[in-house]
């Protein structure tokens, strides 16, 4: 039912657990099937580009939404703000070979999770008065 790659990131998920002082943090659930998906991204914008530096994940919910929480993470660490903004959920079922049909939702949380928690970062920056480098 489930591809190797993501047997592997269910069984040794990537970058798991909670932050300390995260930059942002996305948090999303799809109360029909109960996962729940919390994104914690650091920032390092010293280089002239934001880029995520850290990112780490927690999920409380299937196989599915383990494996495409880890690869999300993967996919998104070190990449600039924009460039993780256009991580879909098409490019997690991808990049883990494939999901069933019935358990395509989980990578539209992931995504989402990541991109709530970069909207969390950007809000907090605009709070601050800090001005977003283009």
């Amino acid at each position: 039912m489930y591809s190797e790659k993501v047997m592997d990131h269910f069984k040794n998920p990537r970058n798991m657990g909670e932050m300390k002082d995260p930059d942002g943090v996305g948090k999303v659930g799809n109360p029909i099937c109960g996962d729940v998906m919390w994104v914690f991204i650091k920032v390092d914008d010293s280089g002239g580009e934001e880029r995520i530096k850290d990112i780490r994940f927690q999920t409380f919910g299937c196989v599915a939404a383990i494996a495409t929480s880890s690869m999300t993470t993967e996919l998104a660490k070190g990449k600039t703000l924009e460039e993780a903004l256009e991580i879909s959920n098409s490019d997690v079922a991808g990049a883990l070979k494939g999901l069933p049909p019935i358990k395509m939702h989980c990578s539209n949380l992931a995504a989402d999770a990541l991109h709530a928690a970069i909207q969390d970062y950007i809000s907090k920056k605009v709070r601050k008065g800090k001005k977003r480098r283009k």
